[in-house]
């Protein structure tokens, strides 16, 4: 109402911290204060005091602004003194055989500048110059969608994004198999000396065999979980064999290692003095004239340059001297190839069956010519 008993006494020229209160600051000046806080966001002390007026400096405004707002009994009450993390890592996991993560990071190239230049590879992209199906960004680089597109054309463009996503999707597959099995230090000739260092354990033919009908497997699994799934097949098989020892040293009523040794030391002594028996029995009773064992080959050709095992081995499989020295030259060749890595096919003469053949292997590998696995 028009006659009311109140009036305007101050216009804003109040101070709200008190008139003790450091640089006199009036209430008109905190709420414009306030509002160019909001405007011009915290740190921005300049524009601030333009905003406040021409009679408080950015020093001013900062000081004041801090001590009042922030450290005084405003901001105390306002911003806690330990501020609670409230932020979840929704993150997954980029490592996991069903990590929902789209790409795996790959393990950087350790490549010089210039193989990088050789290569073509951008090492900050991971990219290389020319990289496989060249041209499949051709698929899409024509395409655009516009508002008069039928339902034909709509399926059609998204049929060509479809076989777009499929060629990137099998370029970084290549990628993946080739920094997996190291196949760039391998072109450039760089694990050639690593493989030398790192002697890895033979091979054998069962194990080989296996790594083949595993073949179709390889497309789900890493290098190394391969390596290590045989690596760990190998050490149970030396584990049964070790089981298979145990368990014959318990039949024999050894209960501790140390006895061990003295059996297998004493079995030993006894094969070879078995060995060495049969020997003699043989050598006399050729001396003697009576039954010769060698009767039959004594006198045919590569007699002599037999040692006396392979003679008995001759004589008690009717084979010529000449047919076993020929027989065992071709296996001991074949067997140098293949540890060399040489494919070869075996050629054996026709007169040599399974049960000669057999036999032959099995005195070439206890003799140490050839090693247990070729046989």
């Amino acid at each position: 109402r028009r006659y009311h008993g109140y009036q305007l006494v101050d216009g804003g020229r109040f101070t709200l911290w008190g008139p003790e209160a450091e640089g006199g600051w009036t209430s008109r000046e905190e709420q414009l204060l306030l509002d160019a806080i909001e405007q011009f966001g915290f740190g921005n002390w300049e524009d601030m005091a333009a905003h406040v007026g021409a009679s408080r400096t950015p020093q001013e405004v900062m000081e004041h602004y801090v001590s009042m707002y922030i450290h005084g009994n405003l901001g105390k009450a306002c911003i806690p003194d330990t501020i609670p993390n409230r932020v979840t890592d929704h993150t997954c996991p980029s490592g996991g055989p069903l990590s929902p993560s789209l790409t795996t990071p790959l393990p950087p190239l350790d490549i010089s500048v210039a193989e990088q230049q050789q290569l073509g590879y951008m090492p900050l992209r991971d990219d290389y110059e020319i990289e496989y199906d060249q041209d499949a960004e051709t698929l899409i680089s024509g395409l655009s969608v516009n508002y008069d597109d039928d339902d034909v054309e709509i399926e059609l463009k998204r049929a060509h994004v479809d076989m777009y996503v499929r060629k990137l999707k099998e370029r970084q597959r290549r990628k993946n198999i080739a920094r997996d099995y190291n196949l760039v230090p391998a072109f450039l000739g760089k694990d050639k000396k690593e493989k030398e260092k790192a002697l890895k354990r033979k091979i054998t033919k069962e194990e080989k065999e296996l790594r083949l009908k595993l073949r179709p497997l390889y497309q789900f699994m890493s290098c190394k979980e391969f390596d290590d799934l045989f690596e760990n097949m190998h050490k149970e098989k030396m584990l049964r064999a070790k089981i298979r020892e145990l368990q014959r040293y318990r039949r024999n009523g050894i209960t501790k290692m140390e006895e061990s040794a003295e059996y297998e030391a004493a079995r030993h002594k006894r094969e070879k003095r078995k060995e060495n028996k049969n020997l003699a029995g043989s050598k006399r009773g050729k001396e003697d004239g009576k039954d010769s064992e060698f009767a039959a080959i004594e006198n045919l050709p590569g007699f002599e340059l037999l040692s006396d095992r392979e003679k008995v081995l001759c004589s008690s499989l009717n084979l010529s001297p000449a047919r076993y020295v020929t027989v065992k030259t071709i296996i001991i060749k074949d067997h140098l190839q293949k540890r060399q890595g040489i494919p070869s096919k075996s050629r054996l003469p026709s007169y040599l069956d399974k049960v000669l053949k057999k036999r032959i292997l099995n005195f070439l590998t206890e003799s140490g010519w050839i090693s247990r696995d070729a046989s």
